[in-house]
């Protein structure tokens, strides 16, 4: 890796060397966390975590083929080199940052309240048609995460496509530092992180600190059919590209036709041309994935054959609006990630299904003061879209199952309310039946996709 010899990465994160022959450092060929994804030559960070000290793994790691480590106390026993630091998360993103330094691969950060993984999914899959692109993967997109995707980084690569995800004032300030963007993907500006975040307008200046140690002669490209993204008039004295689905944005779609869990297709208007494009991804919000994905296609010179071409071969994520046919049954499994505008997209997803439509929704965390008010809104958003059975689960779903059976008007079967997944689980036979399309989403900390495991499993009733 280049440049990432030990007295380069000392210096970096102002660690001490111990340990250390000059005549025998080396550039390191990896960088892991984890003792037990160590390869020959790469670099052990030791980080103390609740459960499991990586202190206790470096002599482990060396045996393993580690060149040395870095970690917050001295090793007895250690004769291979190591970086003594105060604190290794902090090490981590400085070494990170000066190999960002080091490398003239370009980057695209991608951030914003929603869409945020699929958005950078569809920019991957578009530029992937042209160049050697690095992606995030997983939910390596925060301060952890996004400096060990950096660290992935390697000399054949061209771009990297990078996903950025904060909860609080400061963290796309750090983030931003490490990733140094060229360009500037903002989705949305939705209702999330509101415990740190206060507001919409909180939001907006959270997610716009990206903007601090991007190129500044790099490109912006926001949504423009998001009013809190339409008060960016400029950054660094340029006006931003635009995506939206009306005509006032440089990039925008219209002819679409919505083709349920298949996807949709559309003609985008770039540049003053025109293009088909099919989106196999369903749901409404995709088409804002493919309009931001053609407009950073559009930047690295792609051909609008190309954009097409990388739009129609996007794969789905498990866990964000993945369509599992099976045997007996359709399950939608969204359960990564919630809050109020994902919760409202993915019942718009479900409400086009041609079959009965089962809502299977639990708790939305990190929602601040309108948490109650917020679950209460989505459960009446589910009865106004049609569902045949609302099943709601966890201790602030309460509230969704409140405001579905105000919204009905009077007490339901259909409106299911349980608080655990396990009580769910017991009566699912009788609440799922052969044929249903089922969506299952929740925030992550519900751990959602266990009941996705199951239900794949369990044999519904004959309706």
């Amino acid at each position: 890796m280049k440049k990432l010899t030990f007295a380069n990465m000392a210096e970096a994160c102002k660690g001490t060397l111990c340990n250390y022959r000059e005549e025998e450092d080396i550039e390191v060929s990896g960088v892991v966390l984890d003792s037990r994804k160590v390869e020959k030559n790469f670099l052990f960070i030791a980080t103390k975590g609740e459960r499991v000290d990586g202190h206790d793994f470096i002599l482990s790691s060396m045996e393993k083929g580690a060149a040395g480590a870095l970690c917050e106390r001295p090793v007895e026993g250690m004769t291979g080199p190591y970086i003594l630091v105060k604190d290794s998360f902090q090490a981590l993103k400085d070494i990170a940052e000066y190999y960002r330094k080091q490398l003239s691969v370009k980057v695209v950060g991608v951030t914003g309240s929603v869409g945020k993984t699929s958005t950078k999914e569809m920019i991957a899959s578009v530029l992937s048609v042209r160049y050697d692109v690095l992606k995030t993967e997983g939910n390596y997109n925060n301060e952890t995460g996004l400096p060990l995707t950096v660290l992935r980084l390697r000399d054949h690569h061209e771009i990297a496509v990078l996903e950025m995800g904060i909860s609080d004032f400061g963290e796309m300030r750090r983030l931003s530092k490490i990733a140094r963007p060229d360009v500037c993907v903002l989705t949305n500006i939705g209702q999330c992180h509101l415990e740190n975040l206060k507001s919409r307008e909180g939001i907006l200046r959270a997610k716009t600190e990206v903007f601090e140690y991007m190129n500044p002669e790099g490109t912006v490209c926001l949504n423009g059919d998001d009013d809190m993204l339409f008060t960016v008039k400029e950054v660094h004295g340029r006006p931003p590209l635009r995506f939206g689905q009306k005509e006032n944005s440089q990039v925008y779609a219209d002819g679409i036709v919505d083709q349920g869990l298949f996807g949709s297709r559309a003609v985008i208007h770039l540049e003053g041309t025109a293009f088909d494009v099919v989106i196999p991804l369903p749901g409404k919000h995709m088409i804002y994935n493919a309009l931001a994905a053609a407009c950073v296609g559009s930047l690295f010179g792609l051909s609008n054959r190309e954009i097409a071409e990388g739009i129609g071969k996007v794969k789905p994520l498990g866990g964000r609006s993945h369509i599992l046919r099976l045997a007996d049954k359709v399950v939608i499994d969204d359960c990564y990630n919630a809050n109020p505008v994902s919760m409202r997209a993915a019942l718009d997803l479900l409400s086009t299904a041609d079959t009965r439509k089962v809502a299977v929704l639990g708790d939305m965390f990190e929602l601040g003061a309108d948490t109650e008010a917020l679950h209460e809104g989505v459960g009446g958003y589910a009865v106004t879209k049609g569902i045949d059975v609302i099943v709601c689960i966890g201790t602030l779903a309460r509230k969704i199952y409140d405001g579905a059976l105000e919204a009905a008007g009077k007490p339901e079967k259909r409106i299911l309310y349980f608080r655990t997944k396990q009580e769910f689980l017991a009566k699912a036979p009788e609440i799922v039946k052969k044929g249903d399309t089922l969506l299952i989403k929740a925030s992550h900390g519900m751990a959602f996709e266990e009941l996705v495991k199951e239900l794949e499993k369990k044999k519904p009733e004959e309706a």
